[in-house]
């Protein structure tokens, strides 16, 4: 027998979980037999870190992909623009909604967040109930033998592996009955696609649940073939390109994991090809361990002494960074690829930062800022871990005396300069020999080559030897003064 309070609706709240195969939260809101409100809050909570352009752009179509496949089903998304407590308040009145079901989130802000809006709903009689949809392991789950969270990668990821349990695979309902009554907002309204100017042309991405799965297997069958090697090399498409669809929970990390893990089984990749990718979802994960445990890492290093680094306000630098305007050739590819993509390759990401910290001098911090703002896949924790590993500060972090020689880097990774040559165009006649330091070449293979340094393409913002040591006195620096406090 169905009683009055079988038929109220279990709100089902989508944040950075766009799908619905292998989602806890809809496969437990479905089992209570009950209508499900699917339903997206965009939420610029001042207390929350604002999500960058090139996300928002994103977040556009992934939402009108989910709603999409839940209208397939009978459903539709109903879309929420302003504070999510209220926001779930309005709809708990208008339907007589008495559940709220997600899956959780850990960054530190949002992770407080949700848990205030359970406590304020449960005290009144609303039931809220999260599941991990995101992560491998539960935050917290994984620690060391002392009871803490790990500092260092591969003790993490080799405990990692061992604790974690894949969850069942859950395909996507058939059929989900909504109630019709609640409004939805315009996502036109909402402006997330840029205007005046639209600078997405060159986003070459296809944002959703079936882009996510497109991907994947386009990565299987090319890319994990050699993926060790072929990850370093920018002009080749080696890598799986599923950072944004992992980010916005468009596929779970679990599907991904054990989709190579099964074509290495199957005998149609090596499995330490397929292991290694494995573990570039473990440093995603421990990025996240690592952000729920110290939750500080946001704006100050893991490292404090660190933040004792004399950095440099250099804001013609800084603005020449952004703009692939430094005079290093895959540098100013890899600037160059982010602002038209959205994205750049992970080995030139090291290039970048490496420079931006080290060359410059410049504060990770502006680093991480304009990667947030330009990047499609700009996930928190990751974006924060990678920056400060790069800047040394971080945990588990690259020797700050670590400092990349861009020219070096360019020659090995991008020996016939395809990438170069794709995003720094006006160094396309340049030979090879020339083309990662082209203020080297002879006065005549630049007049061949149609290139007036200066002009055409910029002079070296630093000599890089110079570059160097002034690094490390920063570095020495850093080391005299906690000396003197020991």
């Amino acid at each position: 027998m169905t009683t009055e309070a079988d038929d109220r609706p279990v709100i089902l709240w989508f944040r950075q979980d766009l799908r619905l195969a292998d989602n806890p939260a809809l496969v437990h809101a479905v089992e209570t037999g009950r209508p499900v409100l699917p339903v997206f809050i965009l939420d610029r909570n001042p207390a929350l870190r604002p999500t960058g352009a090139a996300s928002l752009w994103w977040l556009d179509k992934s939402l009108r992909a989910l709603d999409a496949s839940l209208r397939d089903r009978g459903s539709r998304l109903i879309l929420r623009r302003g504070d999510s407590e209220a926001e779930l308040r309005r709809l708990i009145d208008e339907t007589g909604a008495d559940a709220v079901f997600m899956n959780r989130l850990f960054e530190p802000d949002a992770f407080a967040r949700d848990a205030d809006i359970a406590h304020g709903l449960e005290a009144e009689g609303v039931t809220c109930k999260g599941w991990n949809g995101t992560l491998l392991a539960r935050p917290g789950s994984v620690l060391n033998g002392s009871g803490q969270p790990y500092k260092v990668f591969t003790p993490f990821h080799r405990a990692l592996m061992a604790a974690a349990v894949p969850p069942p695979a859950t395909a996507a309902p058939p059929r989900l009955t909504t109630p019709t009554g609640p409004a939805s907002e315009d996502i036109d309204a909402w402006g997330l696609h840029p205007t005046r100017p639209d600078w997405s042309g060159g986003f070459d991405w296809t944002p959703g649940e079936a882009g996510a799965e497109a991907a994947l297997s386009a990565f299987l069958a090319r890319g994990l073939k050699s993926y060790s090697v072929g990850r370093d090399i920018p002009a080749e498409a080696a890598t799986s390109r599923l950072s944004p669809h992992l980010h916005f929970g468009e596929i779970s990390p679990w599907r991904a994991v054990g989709a190579v893990r099964s074509a290495a089984a199957d005998g149609r990749v090596p499995a330490a090809e397929a292991e290694k990718f494995v573990a570039e979802i473990g440093w995603r994960e421990f990025s996240a361990h690592l952000l729920h445990a110290f939750p500080q890492i946001t704006d100050t290093a893991f490292r404090p002494e660190y933040d004792a680094m004399a950095w440099r306000d250099d804001p013609a630098g800084l603005a020449a960074w952004k703009r692939g305007r430094t005079g290093y050739p895959v540098v100013d590819a890899g600037m160059r690829e982010l602002w038209a993509t959205g994205y750049m390759h992970n080995r030139v990401r090291m290039i970048v930062a490496s420079f931006l910290v080290k060359h410059l001098l410049i504060d990770w911090r502006e680093g991480e800022r304009w990667f947030r703002d330009t990047l499609v896949d700009a996930d928190l924790a990751s974006n924060v871990q990678n920056w400060q590993w790069v800047a040394g500060s971080g945990a588990d972090a690259s020797p700050y005396f670590r400092i990349f020689n861009p020219i070096i880097q360019g020659r090995k990774f991008d020996a016939d300069g395809r990438y170069v040559r794709r995003w720094v165009p006006e160094l396309r006649g340049v030979p090879d020999r020339w083309l990662h330091a082209p203020w080297t070449a002879p006065p005549e293979v630049l007049r061949d080559a149609r290139v007036r340094l200066g002009s055409d393409y910029p002079r070296p913002l630093v000599d890089h030897d110079l570059a160097r040591k002034r690094a490390l006195d920063a570095l020495a620096a850093i080391a005299a003064g906690a000396a003197e406090r020991d």
